[in-house]
């Protein structure tokens, strides 16, 4: 058995720990902060910074030169989370509630303070919207990211808060009172242009939302009607048998 570390390649340990470094990060870090957090020289943690961002790995913020993860690590996470159990338990519930509904139904998880779409069941509809897979988004823009901030820990209003979009905290207060009071969050318009997203946070057996069951469908056949006596309690129905595989018991809530 070979000793622990004897063939690595410091380069390559480095940029694992950038990658880490900026996953791990509440808020985007700058070059200065990951040079002092890495114990790197100015001009090799720039070169790090260049090199992953040229690969996809990280994408830097040009108006206020902040560094994130890039949408290439999303979606190598992606498919590293296709084949862990989250996903695998989630999908067949996904895939009954598109069939049920006849509407695009994703798996989005929290990451920062956005939104990450992760799988995704289509439907069989003509007029769709655009796949969303990959992608990610902050969270009071969308459903998603609502429902589960509403009924997780609610730290909103400090100094960040205009950081993550929020302009009127007390209106996005009573918003997230209203969405953890009746288990789900809709949202028009906020990933798009004619755009309904309906969603629905999942637990786990500590009580601890893990994700949301999220639909998405054209504003237009999602009318008042339909959401109340249909797309709702369909949806409520699917984050309990969900959240119940995750061993979630409502004695926790």
């Amino acid at each position: 058995m070979r000793e622990k570390g004897i063939y690595s390649v410091q380069a390559v340990v480095k940029a694992i720990d950038l990658l880490e470094a900026l996953a791990q990060a509440g808020e985007n870090p700058s070059l200065a902060v990951l040079e002092k957090k890495l114990e790197l020289s100015h001009n090799k943690t720039f070169r790090l910074l260049a090199t992953l961002e040229d690969k996809g790995l990280v994408a830097r913020n040009k108006t206020t030169n902040t560094y994130s993860l890039g949408m290439q690590a999303f979606e190598m996470a992606q498919h590293i989370l296709k084949s862990d159990n989250l996903i695998r338990m989630a999908h067949p519930i996904m895939e009954e509630l598109a069939r049920k509904l006849d509407e695009a139904i994703y798996f989005t998880v929290a990451n920062n303070n956005e939104v990450l779409f992760l799988d995704m069941v289509d439907s069989f509809q003509q007029i769709k919207t655009a796949d969303l897979v990959g992608k990610r988004f902050p969270f009071f823009t969308n459903a998603a990211g609502k429902v589960i901030k509403s009924v997780g820990s609610i730290e909103l209003f400090g100094r960040s808060g205009k950081k993550i979009g929020i302009t009127d905290p007390q209106k996005l207060e009573t918003e997230l009172e209203e969405i953890r009071r009746n288990g789900v969050a809709v949202d028009f318009n906020g990933l798009g242009e004619g755009v309904c997203s309906v969603a629905v946070a999942i637990r786990d057996y500590a009580g601890k939302v893990v994700g949301a069951l999220t639909l998405l469908a054209p504003s237009f056949r999602m009318l008042q009607d339909r959401l109340e006596k249909e797309v709702i309690p369909c949806m409520l129905e699917g984050a309990e048998l969900l959240s119940m595989k995750f061993g979630y018991s409502r004695s926790y809530a």
